[in-house]
């Protein structure tokens, strides 16, 4: 072999590496970048009212509803200014959403005379702690009211590796409870 078929060899032998790196980057970088979807909003509000949603309703965030949100939740921000609800009765119904770790978790919260009624995981986006969809956690949410302190009744127990999702979906039920408490009010 001379010198010239080497170098073709080597190049087309690196060129088929790098190929190949690129393909299995790109395969696991949608992988960890992986949404599953559990339910969509749609079929949810149906769930929950027996298949016939009322109309939806909007309340405003004001100023000192976000900053008591930001005390609640430890001094981190709730950046909507409006969220919509649905509410049949004394039961309502919250689709609200929160950074997990970097991406947003999209959870329904049915809330029923002050308390939790039922929760699920919607959407989740995160490349870990996709455990809080499970029922074996959003169980432990049921029944739980927010106390006059803003916390909750009862504080989920944690998960190995889902930490930060736990966190989001503790954040996301005291809002709901909150907000319920606020539409009420007015």
């Amino acid at each position: 072999m001379n010198n010239k078929s080497i170098v073709q060899y080597l190049s087309y032998r690196v060129t088929r590496l790098s190929s190949l790196v690129l393909l299995g980057y790109l395969l696991c970088s949608s992988l960890v970048q992986a949404t599953k979807t559990y339910q969509t909003s749609s079929d949810f509000l149906k769930e929950s009212f027996q298949g016939k949603p009322p109309a939806t309703s909007l309340i405003a965030i004001n100023a000192e509803m976000k900053s008591r949100i930001t005390r609640m939740n430890g001094g981190i921000g709730y950046g909507q200014s409006r969220v919509r609800y649905w509410t049949k009765g004394d039961t309502s119904v919250w689709i609200l959403e929160d950074i997990g770790k970097t991406r947003p978790i999209t959870t329904g919260y049915v809330v029923k005379s002050g308390k939790i009624q039922a929760v699920k995981v919607l959407v989740y986006r995160e490349s870990h702690g996709g455990e809080v969809a499970q029922t074996f956690f959003t169980r432990q949410l049921k029944k739980v009211s927010l106390k006059s302190n803003s916390r909750l009744s009862k504080r989920p127990s944690n998960i190995a590796g889902a930490t930060l999702s736990v966190r989001s979906l503790t954040r996301m039920s005291r809002v709901a409870l909150y907000l319920d408490q606020q539409r009420k009010s007015k």
